[in-house]
């Protein structure tokens, strides 16, 4: 898959209410995260506590304590600016949560992201882009992605929220955006149990499918394909379609005329 990043003029940092975000070299001014914007950022997530939960742009720590405290997840914050870092630690350790975080002095773009499987994020759009492909890369299908106030181009999220804010924000609102990282499912598949009798060609761009294939010999295009991290599901002539996305093969079952059984496909080589 080629993932284009593009630039985006600084301007927008300002348009969009600022963002605590870090760059190659240096980091702006940091801005605190809204404490209903962090709850609601792990709420939208569905954190759990066997969750290991990374912020990028960590600031003071605030969103890695609340998903500790509140959830009892682990957390590792990432920033640039090393007296934050300083400050998270500490408040982390006043909140009681010292054993549970992790706050690294370190730039987002060079971190290794595959331990996590929910990240949250508060950063320029251009940064946004710039990860991009390493969320692909690097997480594995299912983890959950929040960003505040930016989406990233191309990359349609399954979920936004709109937040009327409180208190000290009175009058200002929020805007979370919400993605699942999806299992890689384009190319052609065969069944394999029962043998040979579907094939399949999936065409995708990120979380959007589109399903076609034959059952035997006849042709059919599917409708209402969806896939969800690594949950795959549609609907066609030969009946609806419920599976899950392994390493190498989609394993589910197939209702039809009020009947279900099992079927397994693989990738043609």
């Amino acid at each position: 898959m080629i993932i284009r990043a593009f630039a985006c003029a600084v301007a927008a940092l300002i348009a969009a209410g600022q963002a605590a975000a870090q760059t190659a070299g240096r980091a702006p001014p940091f801005v605190t995260t809204p404490p209903e914007v962090v709850e609601r950022m792990l709420t939208l997530a569905q954190t759990r506590r066997e969750d290991l939960v990374m912020d990028l742009g960590s600031g003071d720590g605030r969103i890695v304590i609340a998903a500790a405290k509140k959830y009892g997840a682990r957390g590792i914050g990432v920033e640039l600016d090393p007296k934050l870092v300083e400050t998270a630690r500490e408040n982390a350790r006043l909140a009681g949560v010292e054993q549970q975080t992790t706050f690294l002095n370190n730039d987002v773009l060079k971190t290794d992201l595959s331990s996590a499987n929910v990240v949250t994020a508060y950063l320029l759009p251009w940064l946004m882009d710039a990860l991009q492909p390493k969320f692909l890369a690097e997480l594995a299908p299912g983890t959950r992605i929040v960003s505040h106030a930016f989406p990233m181009s191309g990359w349609e999220p399954d979920e936004m929220r709109q937040l009327a804010l409180s208190g000290e924000y009175e009058g200002r609102s929020a805007t979370l955006y919400y993605w699942v990282v999806p299992a890689q499912v384009r190319g052609e598949w065969q069944s394999v149990q029962p043998e040979g009798e579907w094939q399949l060609e999936i065409r995708q761009n990120f979380q959007q499918i589109d399903v076609e294939g034959a059952i035997g010999d006849e042709r059919f295009r599917a409708s209402q394909a969806r896939l969800r991290g690594t949950s795959i599901e549609w609907e066609s002539e030969g009946g609806r379609f419920e599976g899950r996305v392994l390493t190498f093969q989609i394993v589910g079952s197939l209702t039809a005329n009020g009947a279900s059984r099992s079927i397994v496909f693989a990738r043609r080589q």
